[in-house]
């Protein structure tokens, strides 16, 4: 297949993303002028503009959809990068976060909090406060990994059908445990699950992207540093062993910053499936299975397709917003289908 230079694919999508990202502030239910886009954010910035901003247009832009903007950026690089590592790693390209449990795991552990946090987990949100929820979504995300990995593994070597045979009973115990506790939740804590349910960007506000940001930036900016690592994991796990990689401190390490992403993200936006499935794959058919390249392209690439999917989002049926989670099945759903039926998908490998 034909490779896409890699520098200038970053640029097409440097540009794209600085667009959709204009585009996203001034679309809406309110329609802001592109001027009064950049009045407003010489302001925020602490320049003066030339004339007064309408009050409404400030609050609108710098306290719901600049933030709302930041977590769609942050959301969609880490479950994008989180998917590539993962697939890396499993050397398989079904290894989703959300295929094999990972999500499902910690939207269990953030809807725990939601319901259970005034009474059997009072002592912790009390002592964790505002990162309750967070932590929450990352122990459990980690511990769902953990286990898949654990089950997957024998003889110090990963069963790729093994994997996904456990991350589909994974999701089931998840999905029953987080029904149970939707049996037992009063309705304010059945909003709250609808949120998590079908993933949301809705609620974001600037506390939020504070709280979620320790989380997100040290998976974004560590994870790129074992691609070489990954690399010699597509040979082989033995081989990269041979070639020097300490590959049980390399999986543990990845493990734990994938499930530290994916439980930020899930902890406040919900489960947005597919996402760390399609955008690794498409680079991967595009630019090549060299991680050095594909994991920075994963993390630009998955930010600019959450920030469009938020964005219509808002604008298909406004006043009114559509999940963003939706959106983003409807674009995976099918493509995941057509990965299973495309004769280029080899077992226990990349393709």
């Amino acid at each position: 297949m034909y490779r896409v230079n890699p520098i200038a694919l970053w640029g097409i999508f440097a540009v794209a993303l600085v667009v959709a990202c204009a585009w996203s502030l001034v679309t809406g239910a309110l329609h802001i002028p592109s001027r009064e886009l950049v009045a407003v954010l010489k302001q925020g910035l602490g320049f003066s503009a030339a004339e007064p901003v309408p009050l409404h247009l400030e609050i609108t832009l710098l306290q719901i959809r600049l933030p709302r903007l930041v977590m769609a950026l942050l959301v969609g690089a880490a479950l994008a990068l989180s998917g590539a590592a993962i697939q890396g790693l499993f050397r398989n390209p079904l290894a989703d976060p959300g295929l094999i449990g990972v999500s499902s795991g910690a939207a269990l552990g953030a809807v725990s909090i939601i319901v259970l946090g005034d009474t059997l987990f009072s002592s912790w949100v009390w002592l964790s406060g505002r990162w309750a929820l967070p932590i929450a979504a990352f122990v459990a995300s980690l511990i769902t990994t953990l286990v898949i990995y654990r089950i997957a593994t024998r003889s110090g070597y990963t069963q790729v059908a093994t994997l996904l045979l456990a991350g589909i009973a994974i999701n089931a115990i998840a999905g029953a445990a987080t029904g149970l506790l939707t049996f037992i939740a009063d309705d304010s804590e059945l909003r709250s699950i609808t949120f998590w349910s079908m993933g949301s960007l809705t609620q974001s506000s600037w506390q939020d992207v504070a709280a979620m940001l320790p989380f997100i930036l040290i998976p974004l900016l560590l994870l790129p540093l074992f691609a070489p690592a990954l690399n010699g994991f597509l040979m082989g796990e033995a081989v990269a062993e041979h070639l020097g990689f300490p590959i049980r401190w390399v999986k543990r390490c990845i493990i734990l910053l994938t499930a530290m992403a994916v439980g930020a993200a899930v902890a406040f936006s919900g489960v947005i499936g597919f996402l760390g499935l399609v955008v690794p794959h498409l680079l991967r058919l595009v630019i090549g299975p060299d991680h050095r390249l594909l994991l920075p392209a994963s993390a630009l690439c998955g930010a600019l397709l959450l920030t469009v999917a938020d964005m219509f989002a808002r604008t298909v049926v406004a006043p009114a917003e559509l999940p963003i989670g939706l959106i983003m099945a409807i674009i995976g759903g099918p493509f995941f289908l057509a990965l299973l039926l495309s004769p280029a998908l080899k077992p226990g490998g990349v393709a």
